[in-house]
């Protein structure tokens, strides 16, 4: 079975012998022991803004594998969280739906991680209320023994914030985030937001297929034992067809509600035109990582390029020309755009980054374009390892750096714990400065989770920026409930003074992508 993706967006279904029926949207191959249900390649699911669809390698997803079997003991499978609809990702309004269809009885809400706490066993929507309104999953990380810093919960609205373990006296600390898309994984150099699970490094282009495979496989047993809540691993055989089909799936925008069609004229949007995307480790990498030594290119998405000069033939056609070169005008600004990055975690404080600029750390601050972090040409993430803190994490109560605290206000902020971490430096402390009293308020330490380093506290990873309009809210906590509330963030975080004109643009464009 196979949908093409054309200028006037056709379908086809090819049927075979069997009963085809329609179910939900999709389609389900009826035979005499059971149903099936099969999802077309390329089949155009509705979402805010137009039509999203993905395309697997492997031809049609077909329902019975793995990835949609319950392998734990709470009823969950992968695709509980990873919707088809939602380009392999999950949105509070599929949450919701699902919420109220079943009276919170689905899997999705079970205590263990889709309440707030795992204390409760109750339907009650207050109990799911991170879930329902800003999209978070509950994950529980134990700090290593050796972590460098000390933290507490100064705010602990569910009390479960930190659980310390009466054994060995370790703490547990609590976060709550987004679920990441299990689609355009071959474009990853970090798995997971905090990268707990790339236990293989995926920076060299010669090890990254199998290092890729092996995290994935890795990251696959995690999430059956903890989310699935598994006695036993997933056997070797559920692994591989796990990731097999993850690794076959590329999802994006095929189509707006404006514009038409994202391949008309030459654009380069879709999914089918995304699996066939160029990648390696390190492919135009800001600070100069770029293994076949090609220097940094800030044009580094242009599929819309083909529609910067683009007229309309005739009165008829004006309106979806002009949304096209709107998303055209989105694409530049964000290949060029000027921003000022100060106080980024992991840039600002990156010898790396002041080698390649000619200068010391800490660097106070120094201009930039979108593609400075979203670097991977046409997928929008970094190329090689770079978890950064942009601000998204801050409390806002306590937040000194007025650009941040600006950006802050323009979001829509989860009611979750906040943590007060010290016992580290301060990171963008000038040379020979003295040392004094530093405190992070933050509502997720990040990567410094995982490693227990003071140099990781509050850096997440970027995600892949591809069918973004099918999965809000945004960033790791969902704090952005739709890409207006993204944009005004980096508008104020970043200060890259846009006109009302302009924002309308940009959001056209992360819209078509």
């Amino acid at each position: 079975m196979q949908i093409q993706e054309s200028g006037s967006i056709g379908l086809w279904v090819r049927l075979h012998s069997r009963k085809l029926v329609i179910v939900a949207g999709m389609l389900c191959l009826a035979t005499a022991a059971s149903a099936v249900v099969v999802i077309p390649n390329l089949f155009p699911f509705l979402d805010p803004t137009g039509i999203v669809s993905t395309y697997n390698t492997a031809g049609p997803i077909v329902e019975n594998t793995p990835f949609f079997q319950s392998l734990g003991t709470n009823g969950r499978s992968c695709a509980t969280c990873h919707i088809a609809g939602n380009a392999m990702g999950l949105s509070t309004q599929n949450i919701q739906q699902r919420f109220v269809m079943t009276r919170g009885q689905d899997p999705l809400f079970a205590a263990f991680d889709g309440a707030n706490c795992p204390n409760t066993s109750s339907s009650d929507p207050e109990t799911h209320s991170l879930l329902l309104k800003n999209g978070l999953i509950r994950i529980p990380i134990q700090l290593p023994a050796t972590t460098q810093f000390t933290i507490r919960a100064v705010v602990d609205p569910y009390g479960c914030a930190i659980v310390t373990d009466p054994v060995s006296g370790l703490e547990t600390v609590s976060v709550y985030r987004r679920p990441l898309p299990t689609t355009n994984l071959k474009f990853l150099s970090t798995i997971m937001f905090d990268g707990r699970e790339t236990i293989a490094p995926l920076n060299n282009t010669e090890t990254f297929q199998a290092n890729l495979i092996s995290d994935l496989m890795h990251q696959s047993v995690d999430a059956t034992t903890g989310h699935a809540q598994a006695t036993v691993p997933p056997t070797m055989e559920q692994q591989t067809a796990i990731v097999n089909f993850e690794l076959g799936l590329s999802s994006a925008q095929l189509a707006d509600g404006r514009a038409g069609s994202l391949r008309d004229y030459g654009a380069l949007g879709g999914a089918r035109n995304l699996s066939d995307a160029s990648y390696y480790p390190g492919i135009n990498d800001t600070l100069g990582a770029d293994p076949t030594g090609a220097k940094f290119n800030p044009t580094a998405m242009t599929l819309f390029s083909s529609w910067e000069n683009i007229k309309a033939d005739n009165a008829w056609d004006r309106a979806t020309i002009e949304a096209r070169q709107d998303i055209a005008a989105g694409e530049t600004l964000f290949n060029s755009r000027a921003l000022t990055i100060a106080n980024v975690r992991g840039l600002n404080d990156n010898p790396a980054l002041a080698t390649a600029l000619g200068t010391t750390v800490p660097i106070a601050s120094f201009p930039g374009t979108c593609t400075t972090c979203h670097d991977t040409p046409n997928v929008g993430d970094h190329s090689l390892p770079l978890p950064l803190d942009i601000g998204t994490g801050h409390d806002s109560a306590q937040e000194s750096d007025t650009e941040i605290a600006n950006g802050l206000a323009q979001l829509s902020f989860p009611r979750v714990p906040v943590y007060e971490i010290t016992g580290c430096p301060n990171p963008f402390a000038a040379a020979g400065q003295p040392s004094t009293p530093y405190v992070i308020y933050t509502t997720d330490p990040g990567k410094g989770l995982v490693t227990g380093l003071c140099g990781d506290v509050n850096r997440t990873k970027g995600p892949v920026l591809r069918g973004l309009a099918a999965r809000a809210p945004y960033f790791h906590n969902g704090a952005a409930r739709d890409l207006n509330e993204v944009l005004n963030f980096y508008n104020q975080r970043f200060q890259m003074n846009l006109t009302d004109k302009e924002k309308s643009q940009f959001i056209a464009f992360l819209n078509s992508l």
